[in-house]
């Protein structure tokens, strides 16, 4: 990856300038304040990570890149010299490659690839070729059964003891999905001291399946 030092300067300031500016093209007025990680949040996301010190992260949706980026800072400054992120989203050309210019105008096309395929396809055939991931962060569809699907795969991909982080548990799409794992599955939820809209959850040490006679209704109250 080179220089660290150089790596990390760069990655800071493409943050800084995505925040300050936004991105050079966008879907539409206000699109790019909707849909991306705000930057206090991104911050969190990267000291999570920065906690883990993970070689291998797998990230579901890129749109304009500020988790992007945060997620590769993570990986730049925990000290491997083996550091990998895969990037999953199919509607990149909607937002103009905007994502994966901000990632490449940060010179780190050789940390971050790019996967342009529905997560629900691509997380499968991950599985198949064996690939493991030591965290990874959800940001994609947020119809239910596609982040349930999404987060079934990961069960299988990260790694046991990895982490699994999501962004907009405020939907109740989103945090249903997520509460079925954690009720059935024992993840477990991770404390974060910063205030934030991210939740992440622990995976256990020893992956055991649910017996079925145990099964926990998993719906959460539309307000949660």
């Amino acid at each position: 990856m080179g220089n660290e030092e150089d790596l990390i300067g760069r990655i800071r300031a493409a943050r800084g300038r995505l925040a300050a500016d936004g991105p050079l093209r966008v879907r539409s007025d206000g699109d790019f304040e909707l849909v991306s990680v705000p930057a206090s949040d991104s911050d969190v996301l990267r000291d999570l990570l920065l906690a883990e010190k993970p070689g291998t992260v797998i990230e579901i949706g890129l749109a304009y890149g500020s988790s992007a980026l945060a997620i590769a800072e993570a990986l730049a400054a925990g000290g491997s010299s083996e550091v990998r992120h895969v990037i999953i989203d199919a509607y990149q050309k909607q937002f103009h490659g905007s994502g994966w210019a901000a990632i490449a105008g940060a010179g780190l096309t050789g940390l971050c690839s790019l996967v342009e395929e529905r997560s629900q396809i691509a997380l499968p055939r991950l599985l198949d070729d064996g690939f493991v991931a030591d965290a990874a962060f959800v940001d994609g569809s947020h119809i239910f059964h596609n982040v349930f699907t999404d987060l079934f795969y990961l069960r299988e991909l990260v790694r046991p003891g990895g982490l699994v982080i999501l962004d907009d548990c405020n939907y109740p799409s989103v945090a249903t999905a997520a509460r079925y794992f954690e009720l059935n599955t024992g993840w477990q939820p991770e404390h974060i001291e910063q205030p934030t809209r991210l939740r992440a959850f622990r995976l256990p040490t020893l992956r055991t399946e649910p017996n079925f006679k145990s099964f926990r209704p998993f719906g959460v109250d539309a307000t949660e």
